[in-house]
């Protein structure tokens, strides 16, 4: 009589404990769904709500090695799975409860680690230092048609002169950031698929450009003094070595070849599936209007700005290939546009980053390429243009 009441006293302190009365995930990890239970413990219960306390400790923990717990702030290790200091974000590989723990993001998600108010100030002071921007008098240009957005897959030349109504190339021309900036144009083969072959010289026209643009330019050494106080690069080195990569590092969009990259996507342009990919830049669009191989249409987007640089949305065709909606900062200095782009994708990879230029409001939507990386994970620039309405 004894054992049957033990029996029983057992048998009720379990369900006491694991059933209805439990607020714990001890021993329950997986267990089915009972409606009769106050917290649940199963891989749904986060959908719904309603876990219990210790679920995530109990039951959801990441596997040894796959967590932040006493890691935070290491130092980066080439040997450990998943990362926990504040660079992690930036190449995608935080460990999965490094937010929770360590009370960061990083920056891969976003940059939460520099505000919208930094990132607008930051583009405030970029503005004010573009000194090597075209003046009224050496950049006239005549955006004529304006069409709604509806319209712009027409395909209807509405405007029969030129967008470049003049250019000074004698002034603009002779500084050295724009010389250098032409001199990279013409290294590339625009139709995806071909793979680029770049010979010594254009290697280094690439690094002649990076040093002109960023390192002599009071605008690029303002750039990388505000990314070096907020952590991201602890030499010039490390910054100008990583615009490299980001910039010029070779990838394949079209058959396995190595035949893209940002520089080449956003500024030169390219040509895949039959029609124009990225392409966003006035300086290339004036070079190949001039040669007779741009055939402006019409625009679709003005911006508010009355002196240079503003931001139009174009159509036109290119020596055969049509681009619906190209949008491109017209008038400012190639630094300024490498700066303003470089500034969004490191701190706003892959989403919409929000500037300010003269007190007037400029979105730049960045896109970042997945296929492939360089260095620890980290991502090449996919894409960044002015997003219009």
């Amino acid at each position: 009589m004894k054992i049957i009441l033990l029996v029983v006293l057992l048998v009720t302190l379990f369900f006491q404990g694991y059933s209805t009365g439990s607020t714990s995930c001890q021993g329950r990890c997986d267990e089915k769904y009972n409606s009769q239970n106050k917290c649940h413990c199963n891989s749904k219960c986060s959908q719904y709500d309603n876990c219990c306390s210790d679920y995530e400790a109990l039951c959801n923990a990441p596997a040894p090695g796959l967590s932040c717990q006493g890691r935070c702030g290491e130092k980066y290790n080439s040997q450990n799975k998943c990362h926990c200091n504040t660079k992690c974000g930036d190449h995608n590989n935080c460990c999965s409860d490094y937010t929770s723990l360590c009370g960061s993001s990083g920056g891969g998600d976003g940059g939460s680690d520099i505000t919208d108010a930094e990132i607008k100030s930051m583009s405030e002071t970029l503005y004010a230092l573009d000194s090597n921007k075209p003046s009224a008098s050496e950049l006239i240009i005549d955006s004529q048609a304006r069409v709604p957005n509806s319209e712009t897959s027409s395909q209807n030349d509405l405007s029969p002169r030129p967008l470049f109504k003049y250019l000074d190339e004698a002034s603009l021309f002779s500084k050295p950031s724009y010389a250098a900036f032409m001199a990279l144009l013409d290294n590339y083969e625009r139709k995806t698929g071909t793979t680029e072959d770049f010979t010594p010289q254009q290697l280094a026209e690439q690094e002649t450009f990076l040093r002109e643009a960023m390192s002599n330019t009071e605008l690029g050494r303002e750039l990388y003094a505000f990314l070096f106080t907020k952590g991201r690069y602890s030499s010039e080195e490390e910054f100008l070595y990583d615009l490299k990569m980001m910039w010029f590092g070779l990838y394949s969009r079209y058959a396995g070849k190595m035949d893209s990259s940002g520089f080449e996507h956003i500024f030169a342009g390219e040509i895949k599936g039959g029609k124009i990919s990225g392409f966003h830049n006035w300086l290339q669009f004036y070079r190949l209007e001039k040669q007779g191989l741009i055939d402006y249409y019409s625009h679709s987007f003005d911006g508010p700005w009355t002196s240079h640089p503003d931001v139009l949305g174009m159509q036109f065709m290119w020596d055969g290939y049509f681009k619906q909606v190209g949008s491109s900062i017209i008038g400012c200095s190639p630094e300024f546009d490498l700066a303003v782009y470089s500034l969004c994708y490191i701190t706003r990879p892959g989403k919409q980053c929000k500037l300010s230029l003269g007190g007037k409001p400029l979105v730049i939507q960045t896109y970042t390429w997945d296929k492939s990386s360089y260095g620890n994970g980290k991502k090449y620039i996919g894409s960044a243009f002015p997003a219009t309405p």
